[in-house]
């Protein structure tokens, strides 16, 4: 049964069987099967999400591919107006936006405000398209007399398959840069929350996209395999765990798609003797357990060098207890549920296995409640005397666990991070910048902090990352999306 909600009106029309959205309108999927939504902190049914099949992937390429040719067409300073009809429209509904995040995904309302301006800000870096998609000119280029230049030019249908963990802004890394150069997107959001970007699509209407330059297919692995095996779509955008990130990568590669897939990742939080502990262990805590641990820039390991092990486990496990756990829409609460029971039970056998492999449990959340909400509730953890080759250090959780390390000296921390099969982030605690710049240029992470738990890029810079956190060439954000979603054509010109 299907609860009501105490949003705005036309937000609360996507709660229940939701649609997909294909060629300018709102449609019922072909799906004979349906998966059932809840809210993870009431475990009650918000939604029904559609398993689309193969046939309605096949709709949207169509209604995409019929609007390609007119939108690529349509010059870049008109096509960014639309992003600034959306900018204007996503601010107006900024507040039901996070609301249905909270509600939908279950992180706190802070954190859902935080993710829609990080969609709003991909959004507006879209808007300046104008500038961003200009080639270069050489005059004489070639010899003399003969001009050269590069143009960057649209290819036609994208994809883009995202997490639960961050269920706007993620497809907000791809779809805004995609369709400002001048190409059509099919978004394929995770089943497990897909409600906000029901909402988000209403809000692109009202923006004014042509249909079919912007569609949206609910669904799950088989919406996926067919946007993958598709022939008329030209590249897949990804983001979730390595395994699967491998898989897509790999399938959608073979067809001769782009492909950029962000995996899974086990940051590690270096902190030397002389970091300023007062302010930076506030700063580990939001990393370690924003999202409930659920986000792929999440500290999931802190290492202490030089002695400076017992103070920060006091100090780290006292702030990490003192975390107020519940439903994200109250305003008071730090923390709150993880997206599901499956992935609640998973997590709990990970603290379990550490447990019996000789890790202290320092800070106990499996069993941990919140009256009057029967949802996925687990409670900031801490794993102490942690080695490397245990399980729970080599292993992404995505949950709210952190594992705390000793190790001799920055060298020690750098090859701990270099070991790692993961490259997302990295981050290094110090008043040093002897010690910050020699953590920078050695350690092996597309994106590094320096006294920041999450190194999280602005929408203009790339979202990096290595080793098995990313599979492809050119990251999502900033200029390395304007060159993912377009091809280079160089003009030689000579006027006789």
């Amino acid at each position: 049964m299907v609860r009501p909600t105490t949003l705005l009106p036309e937000v609360k029309a996507h709660y229940g069987d939701l649609k997909n959205y294909i060629g300018g309108a709102w449609r019922d999927s072909t799906a004979t099967a349906w998966l059932e939504d809840p809210n993870p902190a009431t475990g009650t049914t918000i939604a029904r999400v559609p398993l689309s099949p193969k046939e309605d992937v096949e709709a949207a390429v169509d209604a995409a591919k019929g609007a390609w040719e007119e939108w690529r067409e349509t010059p870049p300073v008109s096509r960014a107006r639309h992003f600034f009809a959306l900018r204007d429209l996503m601010e107006q509904h900024f507040e039901d936006l996070g609301r249905v995040i909270a509600q939908d995904m279950g992180k706190g309302i802070d954190e859902s405000r935080g993710e829609v301006r990080r969609a709003i800000e991909n959004v507006e870096v879209a808007a300046g398209i104008p500038s961003l998609m200009m080639g270069y000119t050489l005059e004489d280029g070639a010899a003399a007399g003969i001009d050269e230049e590069v143009l960057y030019q649209p290819l036609g249908v994208f994809a883009g398959i995202s997490p639960f963990n961050f269920p706007i802004m993620v497809q907000c890394w791809f779809w805004p840069y995609a369709v400002a150069t001048g190409n059509c997107w099919i978004a394929k959001p995770s089943e497990q929350d897909p409600v906000v970007q029901a909402l988000l699509f209403d809000l692109i209407e009202r923006a004014g996209f042509p249909p079919g330059v912007v569609n949206l297919v609910h669904g799950a692995r088989e919406t996926s395999e067919a946007i993958l095996d598709h022939p008329d779509i030209k590249g897949v955008s990804f983001v979730g765990s390595t395994p699967v990130a491998k898989a897509v990568y790999t399938r959608a590669a073979a067809h001769g798609k782009r492909v950029q897939c962000g995996g899974g990742a086990k940051n590690l939080l270096v902190v030397l003797p002389d970091a300023k502990l007062d302010q930076a262990v506030p700063n580990m805590i939001s990393s370690c357990y924003g999202t409930a641990g659920q986000r792929c820039l999440a500290g999931s390991a802190v290492v202490a060098l030089g002695g400076s092990h017992e103070v920060l486990r006091r100090k780290f496990t006292a702030a990490a207890s003192g975390l107020k756990l519940g439903y994200g829409l109250d305003e008071t609460v730090q923390m709150g549920p993880v997206i599901s029971g499956a992935s609640k039970q998973r997590i709990v056998a990970l603290v379990d296995r550490g447990a019996s492999e000789g890790a202290t449990v320092a800070l106990d959340g499996r069993g941990a409640t919140v009256p009057g909400y029967p949802g996925f509730f687990v409670g900031p953890t801490v794993l102490d005397d942690v080695a490397p080759d245990m399980t729970v250090a080599r292993e992404e959780i995505f949950g709210p666990v952190v594992t705390l390390f000793e190790a001799d000296g920055l060298d020690d921390a750098i090859d701990l991070v270099n070991r790692s099969p993961y490259g997302n982030a990295a981050s290094i605690y110090t008043s040093s910048g002897k010690a910050a710049r020699e953590f920078r240029y050695r350690v092996r992470a597309g994106n590094v902090g320096i006294n920041i738990g999450v190194a999280a890029p602005m929408a203009y810079f790339p979202f990096s990352g290595t080793k098995d956190s990313f599979f492809g060439d050119l990251h999502p954000q900033g200029r390395d999306a304007i060159r993912f979603f377009t091809e280079s054509k160089v003009v030689i010109t000579r006027w006789l």
